[in-house]
């Protein structure tokens, strides 16, 4: 009876420090994931890795105004091994390259190492 005690004590201790992984894991990056007549009606908390990838995905539109980066600003090594040349944009973010149409949208999303 005092075993069956003691490990119905440990359990409820391992289960009431859950939670506090769980608020560790999760990042303060909320998503929207459903539109109504353009409003957003439901809302996604991220974990750390997704708001990582979530920052700036291919597709995402960066304005005109941006301080975009000359190829010659970006590591060497990247440029040869993707062939980057001046005929797009560049933005050199968060260990990332993002390639940036005429049109501002990002056409290719490359991690630097």
């Amino acid at each position: 009876m005092k075993l069956a005690f003691l490990a119905l004590g440990a359990a409820a201790v391992a289960l009431s420090a859950a939670p506090v992984d769980a608020r560790r894991h999760y990042s303060n990056v909320v998503k929207c994931t459903k539109y109504r007549h353009g409003h957003c009606v439901k809302w996604v908390r991220l974990t750390r890795g997704a708001a990582i990838r979530a920052a700036y995905k291919v597709g995402y539109r960066f304005a005109p105004d941006y301080s975009f980066v000359d190829v010659g600003a970006l590591p060497p090594p990247i440029v040869t091994q993707y062939h980057l040349g001046s005929d797009f944009r560049y933005v050199n973010e968060n260990g990332f390259v993002y390639v940036v149409k005429t049109s501002y949208r990002v056409v290719r999303v490359i991690r630097v190492p």
